[in-house]
């Protein structure tokens, strides 16, 4: 079993996973792998890590700003899966979860990446702006590895499309909470609870929500249907806020800490 379905199969019945999302190589290289363990320390379940790119055209801008911050700290790609091997080396337990934009990938070469992925330690990969309809190539890649590729649901994804992102999906779905880009602060709890009823109807793997989800209590809301509850733009501006990479880490510590704390335990009759 992969460390993702691991992870998902603990939980089901108990409560969400917690999926933390930072900025690879923001505001350093050397800061990502000590981030990433105090990201465990302070509860996640799975860790989500975006790879810098110049046009990050899904991202708002406080995440924005944490590629522009990681590429002139010398991130790359590559930088950023040998972070990820070094986390490796204190942690074989938690998944992660790379996540980013196709041209970086395609530039390096689908087989290429694949392999550097497997070697680290890599989970899962999200390619924001890769249709499935495009992904043949790059999921036979993956499942050469043993990576889960796993797709991203809109608001307004259509049926017919929705049964096609989940056939091509392992690992989980990651359904976008709101219309827009990360950041935003729309969020509409019970809008996203009904849509996830549709979704599961189609879908047989998980449902991370992610986008719009920015403190404990939206975190607890969202908890209380969604199979796992991500968060990324306010940690990444706490990452930006910080006097330095140490002070930042220990906030954003002591922020995880508290979006754990806020997940409501599943009981009788709570969706999962």
């Amino acid at each position: 079993m992969s460390r993702i379905r691991g992870v998902f199969a603990a939980l089901s019945g108990r409560r969400a996973a917690l999926v933390p999302f930072i900025t690879g190589g923001d505001p350093t290289l050397a800061a990502t792998v000590p981030l990433m363990h105090a990201l465990v320390r302070a509860g996640a379940d799975l860790i989500e890590v975006g790879m810098p790119f110049s046009d990050p055209m899904a991202d708002g801008p406080a995440i924005q700003m944490a590629h522009q911050r990681a590429l002139a700290a010398g991130a790359t790609t590559r930088a950023v899966i040998d972070r990820i091997a070094a986390f490796r080396r204190d942690d074989d337990r938690t998944p992660v979860i790379l996540m980013g934009y196709v041209n970086p990938v395609e530039t390096m070469g689908y087989d290429v990446f694949a392999d550097a992925c497997r070697a680290a330690g890599v989970d899962g990969v999200i390619l924001v702006d890769m249709p499935p309809e495009e992904a043949g190539d790059w999921r036979a890649q993956a499942a050469r590895a043993g990576i889960d590729t796993i797709f991203l649901l809109s608001p307004t994804t259509q049926a017919e499309r929705l049964a096609l992102i989940a056939a091509a999906s392992t690992g989980f779905l990651y359904y976008v909470a709101l219309k827009g880009v990360t950041g935003a602060s729309h969020l509409n709890v019970a809008d996203v609870a009904a849509r996830l009823s549709v979704v599961r109807k189609a879908a047989a793997l998980p449902v991370g929500v992610g986008f719009g989800i920015r403190d404990a209590r939206s975190a607890a809301e969202v908890g209380r249907f969604a199979d796992a509850v991500i968060v990324g733009s306010a940690i990444v501006e706490r990452m930006a806020g910080g006097a330095s990479a140490e002070a930042a880490m220990a906030d954003v510590e002591t922020f995880v800490r508290e979006l754990r704390a806020a997940l409501p335990a599943r009981g009788a009759g709570t969706p999962s």
